[in-house]
């Protein structure tokens, strides 16, 4: 695409020479296709063709373009053409005898010449031709193309069960994507394998539909696009049905449908999100095989179409709406329309739909109906409305997404939110396409983004309507001879205006000028500041197509002009006239608050609200309706999509609950104020006539007159019925005659005679029920009866039959006796029952005995079953007619039903209450005695508030006893029943009496207990008091009150009664009585303190008080006490409490002051002393405790608030039970006795970590030739000159003063000459020798030790320091060499190395271990030593 510019002037001739050469190509072949123009070139006055683009033929069918020739060259052909003629008649006049063939010769010649010259000239312009071709083809740009059909798809009528295939040919750049489409709904060749088949192949697609069915009927559309643009065509496929064209069916021949809609779908509530299907049941009469109606959808009065959000079914006789993904453009009116030849039904019903519930709580409702308004190429005007929910904080504006089609990336276009519901987006490519979505936000965070839009194509208008309106490309250029006109410089535009001024945006709107000449037009748009002269061209480097141009960028309040100016290849016209001055800002304000909102009663779920239009509302787009309970305050919206009308019906209320009403208007600067609250309304079905009785019979007949009795309507239209008007009719030969009215005034019975009958005629009945709206319609005419005398004995049916009470297992059935009574009176009555679906031989006896009252409770119902119920009356002659059944009545308990319960009040009342959820303004509470209607107060009193009524007996004797039922008018059979016996009399009035004379019950009786500080609480419990009860307290049987040493708290809530007493003296024994009284109601209760239990309690109280001034400072916790740590060191220990920084601790044994070398740590609360210890060298080493260390230890942790002692015996006793623990963990330190064969003979020995003089230990042997003794640690036992005898069990025995420690090993061998050890004790591990006790070392020196190894096996070697395991590195080396040296090597001597080394070997045999000491000196020290 090119546009007109000064720069563009220069390529005029290259053009009018390719123009020309096509012309001349051209002008042979077609010219005779034209006959006006040969016309005209004969005429004296030849006339100019108007010129024209398009070439038709015959049919005025387009076939092509035309290039027209400009008139410059035109005339260069005719003036060569008049020359040619004017040469040839002056040589014809001056040789007039000149030979015809000498003539002939030289016009031939002239012709040549004028050829010659044409044919160059059209050389001249293929070249160049050629060489324009050859830049294009270089030039991608010029070479994109939006697609064009070549070749449109065809419809096809096909037989049932044929072959389809539909084609076309596309042409386009870049290779245009093609889709086909069935009812606008893509077709996936893979989601019905065999079905479809889709082709493409050198732009020729096709689409083919195998074995057609009546399903494939439809319309198919084939969508090509590419990123020029987006084309469409369109083709119908029909089948023909081969049953059909062989019967000739059609609409001529006269058959006539019947339509009813049946299972209709009602008012349906939905969520953001949800799917939802609306279906009907369609009837069509007669039925044809195949004949499918014409089925259409349609929301608010617009046709729906197949799309991913909505799908139409048609399954022969169900037609089917699914939603598939909800949102709230789909709430409206729902409208199923099905059309026949003969006549359409149509039915409709409301769908609401709901916010999803949003992410973050608070968050607003997505906005809706996304459209695009206004669609250039650089920007897309984007339009929506305001949600119905702000999720309770105002809207602070919008955010718009764009996504451009065929990828899923969305792009924010604004970065802060606009509250205008118009936002215009810029910076998109040209060609392409865009959805649009918008999302909401308020302080409470973003809502759901909202339907994406539609697509829309990101170009001029000007090339979108050339693209719709352009005919198709035939690939043949039609040349014709037309006059070229010369280019004109355009004049003004026209009109110009400024439509739409937002504070973003300026949208300016004119008309084309009246002079342009015939080529196109484009336009350029300044602006000007108003007050100035300074016109600013707004579109400098592209001048616009469309006379419509969007401005941006302008500065909000001021005020600007504007102007427009044409131009094309002749250059730029004058500017148009300049606009008002126009002040940049919304224009557009809020609609003001609608007026009085009035609710009425529409049915028992819903309300119809109107309300006065907003005044002087501009580009209003509805309203949205809110509602509430009266008195509540909490809003929530009746519709999400706004409304256009002032009136809409409300549905989803809650029956018989008010709700109040309010409105608020919206347009695309936001919503306005709410209007005031309507009244409040309560939810009920509007008053209506009743619906017509029913089910009319004859319960009496004499001569003259007939006794007709009926059921009441099943709808009485929200008000009680006032009467009944009976009508009749004579019957004669079977025609009926006039009705005639029986009764002037309503009747309020459901039976009635009818007198002044003729005897022997027939008659026919019909009836009419009346209440406050009005007389309903009349019934059904009722059965042909014959007015005649029965004479039969047995009784007339009897009539009027309810059932009330209904449970899931039981109800009781009511009914009136007959009029006729037969030759006898009504001695009882039969009930029979069945099943409603069963057949009527199911009907059964439910009492074998007659019943001899009108009512009856009938039991062992199953649960879920429907039934119906008839009655037989009997007389001593027999059992007359039934009666008519009952309506099928279920055997369920209906949700909310309750029974009548009995209460006992305070003063002994006895009463029968009864309660109903159900109630309506209009609903009464019967009570009845016996099923009978109570009418006398003298036995009752009756009084009704709210949903309870209650029935009071005045003075309760055995003339009460009876069946007391309550029914509940204007509801769905509310009623209940109780029966008053004998016994049931006596009990309730055995509770009178207590309820009269009232003792307060008590949870607890009166008890005492301590508290902190001592101190005392008395307390009881009582299980219920008023406001008004009383407590007195009694001592000794004297009364106390509050004061100083008494203090008193009564809880009326809980019913807790208490005392408080700081401490007990001795006059504190004795009896406490406290006495409670509440109204009429009394009681008391008592505790006796005397003897050892107040002993006790005192003193008890005095200790805790005690205990409580003691931990108001430094305590103890736990007291002190001691432990035996494995290393046989004893520790004190105490756990204190409430310590501070200035705490102190102090030890003491025997009354003299020990200090401890621990610093004091209170954060773990435990205070440790170490009861022995020594000091040797620069370490502390503890030793076993000894009997030195008995005495008294005591503990004492002081500061300014107090101070506390703990004191622990360890004398005597308490010093025996410490060593004996002593003693306990020295035996289980002990190691197993093991053997060691010496020069003198066998010795047995153990280790224990500490040993203890006082330890008592014991060696056993049977024999007594053994020596013991103790060397450090470890305690031996020594044989001498070992033999035979000598072998067997050895043990050594601990004694702690409890159960002991025994340790044994078993000596087996054989004795020889100096082999006694080797014989006892296998090669076992030993350290031969080479380590000194004691290595005192300088710093920095090296120290190497090497020592024997014996033992076989070979043993294991291991070094320790300080009972640690040594490893060998650079500072320490360790080597264990041919297995029998081991060597320690110390590198460089330092202070650390001060400590006990030991060496420990290790066979299967045995363990032994050397060790040594190394301290290590510093030469400076030593020498300061020796100068002290």
């Amino acid at each position: 695409q090119s546009y007109w510019s000064p720069n563009t002037v220069s390529d005029i001739s290259v053009r009018n020479s390719i123009r020309l050469y096509v012309s001349l190509c051209c002008r042979c072949s077609l010219h005779a296709s034209f006959t006006p123009l040969e016309d005209s070139a004969s005429s004296p006055l030849p006339k100019r063709a108007k010129p024209t683009y398009l070439a038709m033929d015959k049919e005025n069918q387009i076939i092509g373009y035309v290039v027209p020739i400009f008139r410059v060259l035109v005339k260069q052909v005719l003036d060569e053409d008049t020359h040619m003629k004017e040469t040839a008649g002056y040589l014809a006049r001056r040789d007039l005898f000149t030979s015809s063939v000498e003539t002939e010769r030289r016009e031939h010649s002239s012709r040549r010449a004028v050829m010659r010259e044409s044919a160059e000239r059209i050389s001249l312009s293929k070249r160049i031709h050629e060489n324009e071709e050859h830049h294009k083809r270089m030039n991608e740009d010029n070479l994109m193309h939006a697609p064009e059909f070549v070749i449109k798809p065809r419809s096809h009528t096909v037989w049932e069960k044929q072959c389809v295939r539909l084609h076309c040919t596309i042409s386009g750049w870049p290779e245009p994507r093609v889709v086909w489409y069935k009812n606008n709904v893509s077709i996936d060749p893979l989601s019905s394998p065999g079905k479809y088949k889709v082709e493409s192949s050198y732009n020729v697609h096709s689409l083919e539909i195998n074995r057609c069915d009546f399903d494939d009927t439809a319309q198919y559309r084939v969508s090509a696009m590419n990123s020029k643009g987006e084309l469409s065509a369109f083709a119908s496929v029909v089948e023909r049905f081969k049953a059909l064209a062989f019967l000739g069916w059609c609409s001529e021949y006269g058959v006539t449908f019947e339509t009813h809609i049946v299972e209709k779908f009602g008012v349906s509530f939905g969520r953001e999100g949800e799917t939802m299907s609306l279906g009907c049941s369609v009837i069509i009469y007669p039925t044809l095989h195949r004949y499918q109606p014409e089925i259409q959808w349609y929301r608010d009065d617009k046709l729906l179409v197949p799309s991913k959000w909505a799908q139409m079914h048609w399954s022969g006789d169900r037609a089917t709406l699914t939603l598939t993904h909800l949102n709230k453009e789909d709430e409206g009116l729902y409208t199923l329309r099905v059309t026949t030849k003969s006549s359409y039904e149509t039915h409709s019903a409301y769908v609401f739909v709901r916010d999803a519930d949003a992410e973050i709580h608070g968050a607003p409702g997505a906005p809706l109906d996304v459209h695009c308004q206004d669609v250039n190429k650089d920007y897309i005007i984007v339009t929506w409305k305001q949600p119905a929910v702000d999720g309770g904080s105002p809207i602070l504006g919008y955010f718009v997404d764009r996504c451009e089609v065929g990828t899923t990336h969305w792009i924010q276009c604004n970065d802060t939110p606009v509250k205008f519901a118009r936002f215009p987006v810029t910076g998109l490519v040209e060609g392409r396409s865009y959805v649009f979505r918008v999302r909401a936000i308020n302080k409470a965070g973003m809502s759901y983004p909202s339907r994406v839009s539609e697509p829309a194509a990101a170009m001029d208008p000007a090339d979108l309507a050339r693209k719709g309106t352009s005919a198709p490309w035939t690939g043949q250029i039609i040349v014709t001879e037309e006059e070229p006109s010369e280019a004109v410089v355009p004049g003004k535009p026209l009109d110009l205006a400024v439509i739409e001024a937002t504070k973003n945006y300026v949208v300016l709107s004119w008309k084309p000028p009246s002079e342009k000449g015939h080529e196109g037009v484009m336009y350029y748009v300044e602006k000007c500041v108003a007050g100035t002269d300074s016109w600013q061209r707004v579109n400098t480097d592209i001048p616009v197509k469309s006379p419509r141009f969007a401005l941006f960028d302008l500065a909000e309040g001021k005020s600007y002009s504007f102007r427009v100016r044409c131009c094309n290849s002749a250059g730029v016209g004058e500017p148009s006239d300049a606009t008002e001055a126009t002040t940049v800002g919304d224009k557009l304000n809020i609609p003001s608050a609608p007026g009085r909102v009035v609710p009425t009663r529409n049915t028992d779920t819903s309300v119809v609200v109107s309300w006065e239009a907003s005044k002087d509302a501009k580009e209003l787009i509805g309203y949205y309706i809110e509602t509430s309970l009266a008195g509540k305050n909490e809003w929530e919206p009746c519709n999400n999509k706004p409304i256009k009308g002032t009136r809409f019906i409300c549905h989803g209320l809650t029956t018989d609950e008010s709700y109040v009403f309010k409105v608020r208007a919206v347009n695309a600067a936001g919503l306005s104020e709410c209007s005031q609250e309507s009244e409040a309304i309560e939810v009920k079905a509007a008053i209506a006539s009743p619906a017509p009785p029913y089910s009319i019979t004859v319960l009496e007949s004499v001569r003259d007159s007939m006794v007709l009795g009926w059921k009441q309507p099943t709808f009485i239209g929200g008000a009680d019925i006032t009467g009944y008007f009976v009508d009749y009719r004579e019957v004669v030969a079977g025609v009926p005659g006039k009705w005639h009215e029986a009764n002037i005034h309503s009747i309020t019975e459901r039976a009635y005679r009818v007198s002044d009958l003729k005897e022997n005629m027939n008659y026919q009945f019909q009836v009419r029920a009346a209440n406050m709206a009005g007389v309903g319609v009349p019934s059904l005419p009722s059965e042909v009866f014959r007015c005649e005398e029965w004479t039969i004995a047995v009784p007339g049916p009897p009539h009027d039959l309810q059932a009330l009470e209904v449970r899931k297992n039981s109800l009781v059935l009511l009914w009136k006796p007959p009029v006729y009574q037969g030759r006898s009176g009504v001695n009882g009555y039969y009930i029979d029952i069945k099943e409603a679906d069963a057949p009527i031989e199911a009907w059964r006896g439910v009492n074998e005995k007659s019943c001899t009252k009108t009512y009856m409770k009938v039991q062992d119902l199953k649960e879920g079953e429907t039934y119906v119920f008839r009655v037989r009356a009997q007389n001593q002659a027999g059992v007359g007619k039934p009666s008519e059944p009952t309506e099928p009545i279920p055997a369920e308990t209906k949700p909310g039903s309750k029974d009548i319960r009995v209460d006992v009040d305070g003063d002994g009342v006895i009463s029968l209450i009864f309660e109903c959820s159900e109630l309506t303004s209009d609903s009464k509470f019967v009570w009845s005695k016996n099923y009978e209607e109570l009418t006398d107060s003298a036995r009752l009193t009756v009084e009704t508030k709210g949903s309870q009524s209650r029935a009071t007996f005045n003075s309760p004797s055995e003339e009460d006893l009876g069946i007391y039922s309550c029914l509940v008018t204007h509801t769905n059979g509310a009623s209940s029943s109780y029966t008053l016996t004998e016994e049931g009399l006596k009990e309730l009035l055995k509770i009178s009496h207590d309820h009269k004379f009232p003792i307060i019950p008590l949870k607890s009786e009166l008890a005492v207990e301590l508290l902190e500080k001592g101190r005392v609480r008395f307390w009881l419990q009582a299980e219920k008091m008023s406001a008004n009860g009383k407590v007195e307290y009694v001592f000794n049987d004297n009364l106390i009150s509050q004061g100083e040493k008494y203090k008193m708290n009564f809880d009326k809530n809980t019913g807790v009664v208490e005392m408080f007493m700081e401490s007990l003296g001795k006059d504190d024994e004795g009896t406490f009585t406290f006495q409670l009284q509440d109204g009429k109601a009394t009681n008391q209760s008592s505790l006796v303190l005397i003897g050892d239990v107040f002993t006790k309690l005192q003193k008890e109280s005095e200790f805790q008080r005690k205990e409580w001034f003691r931990k108001q400072g430094p305590h103890f916790i736990e007291y002190l006490s001691y432990e035996v740590t494995p290393e046989c060191c004893v520790r004190l220990k105490c756990k204190v409490g409430n310590m501070k920084k200035d705490s102190v601790a102090l030890w003491y044994k025997d009354g003299r002051e020990v200090q401890a070398n621990e610093k004091l740590d209170f954060a773990e609360g435990v205070l440790t002393l170490e009861i022995a210890q020594v000091k040797k060298h620069r370490h502390t080493h503890t030793h076993p405790i000894s009997k030195k260390d008995a005495g008294v230890y005591e503990v004492v942790v002081k500061d300014d608030r107090g101070s506390d002692t703990s004191t622990l015996n360890l004398t005597d006793q308490g010093f025996k039970e410490l060593m004996n623990m002593v003693f306990s963990v020295i035996a289980n330190s002990s190691t197993p006795l093991k053997i060691q064969s010496t020069e003198e003979g066998i010795r047995l020995y153990t280790f224990v970590s500490y040993y203890n003089d006082e330890l008592h230990v014991t060696w056993h042997h049977k024999y007594v030739t053994v020596q013991c003794g103790v060397v450090g640690e470890q305690l031996w036992l020594q044989i001498s000159e070992p033999t035979d005898k000598d072998k067997g069990k050895y043990a050594i025995e601990f004694f702690d003063g409890k159960g002991g420690l025994r340790r044994t090993v078993e000596l087996a061998g054989q004795v020889t000459n100096n082999l006694h050890s080797v014989l006892f004790v296998p090669d076992r591990a030993r350290v031969a020798g080479g380590l000194p006790d004691v290595v005192t070392i300088q710093e920095g020196k090296a120290l190497n030790l090497t020592c024997n190894i014996s033992g076989d096996p070979v043993p294991e070697v291991t070094w320790l320091k300080n009972e640690r395991e040594m490893f060998s590195d650079d500072h320490y080396i360790l080597k264990f060499e041919s297995g029998k040296f081991a060597s320690f090597t110390i590198t460089q001597v330092n202070t650390a190395d001060s400590g006990k080394y030991s060496i420990l070997v290790k066979n299967k045999y045995g363990t032994e271990s050397g060790d040594f000491t190394v301290s290590v000196f510093i030469p400076d020290e030593v020498h300061q030593s020796g100068k002290k």
